[in-house]
């Protein structure tokens, strides 16, 4: 019951819950699904899309966090030194907001779609807020 599947508009990714590495955050999110919102492009981190969170609180710390995800790499920030936040990597990340580098709990991996991926930077930046939907894949 690993499996995942993100949309935005036209787009489909899949992929999985990395539920041996970041049981916490998988479980946290999980109660949040199907998870719908919208993505905006990220202003420091490089090539990604992020979803601003806020004040919202998953109940979660660090675990299997990251700096520097992959593409197809979806990081939760459980909030501390900036607001909550999901980011999904697209291509080259280097997690920052504007009071620096970050680090974010690694729980979804996207193995399936993943050449149609920069297209939904592309979209993010180009045209702005793209809708997005986590459910069980």
């Amino acid at each position: 019951m690993d499996a995942v599947r993100l949309t935005s508009r036209d787009l489909v990714f899949t992929g999985r819950f990395e539920a041996a590495a970041a049981p916490q955050t998988v479980a946290a999110f999980r109660r949040h699904m199907p998870f719908v919102s919208q993505v905006v492009h990220v202003r420091w981190s490089g090539e990604g899309v992020w979803v601003p969170l806020g004040d919202t609180q998953f109940g979660v710390g660090y675990e299997n966090h990251t700096s520097h995800p992959a593409p197809g790499h979806i990081l939760l920030y459980p909030g501390g030194i900036s607001e909550t936040e999901i980011l999904i990597a697209y291509g080259g990340v280097d997690f920052s907001s504007k009071m620096g580098q970050l680090a974010g709990n690694h729980f979804i991996t996207l193995t399936g779609g993943l050449e149609r991926l920069a297209e939904l930077g592309r979209r993010t930046l180009w045209e702005g807020a793209q809708p997005v939907r986590f459910e069980a894949g």
